[in-house]
């Protein structure tokens, strides 16, 4: 039976976004070789949304990856002290607190706060 969900960030930098995921947000990995890391990764679960197009964006078909985290604003907080850059602040989006972050590769990740039971 199904056990996990293995996760994907397809970048033009794999070395600098493997650094920045081992060293800025501190997941621990196992190279696999020629320094190809498979990182281990807290919990996880999964949302199926409606999609929000005719100019809402997110269109049918989107996947998306983000982080959760007990006190976003500790975490915020922790992650700028390792030279995270964060691209808008805390925003109240009803199901939890929300930021994005930049990571190598042109990505922007969600980082949120859940408002619902884990």
């Amino acid at each position: 039976m199904i056990r996990g969900v293995h996760t994907m960030f397809y970048t033009s930098e794999p070395e600098a976004l493997r650094a920045f995921m081992r060293d800025k947000l501190g997941f621990s990995g196992t190279d696999i070789g020629d320094g190809w890391l498979i990182f281990k990764v807290p919990e996880a679960d999964m949302g199926c949304h409606p999609s929000r197009n005719e100019n809402g964006e997110v269109p049918s078909g989107t996947p998306d990856i983000s982080f959760y985290c007990d006190d976003i604003r500790e975490t915020v907080n922790e992650l700028k002290g390792r030279g995270v850059e964060f691209v808008d602040d805390i925003t109240d989006m009803g199901y939890g607190l929300v930021t994005h972050f930049k990571a190598p590769g042109d990505f922007q990740i969600q980082l949120y706060q859940a408002r619902y039971s884990k």
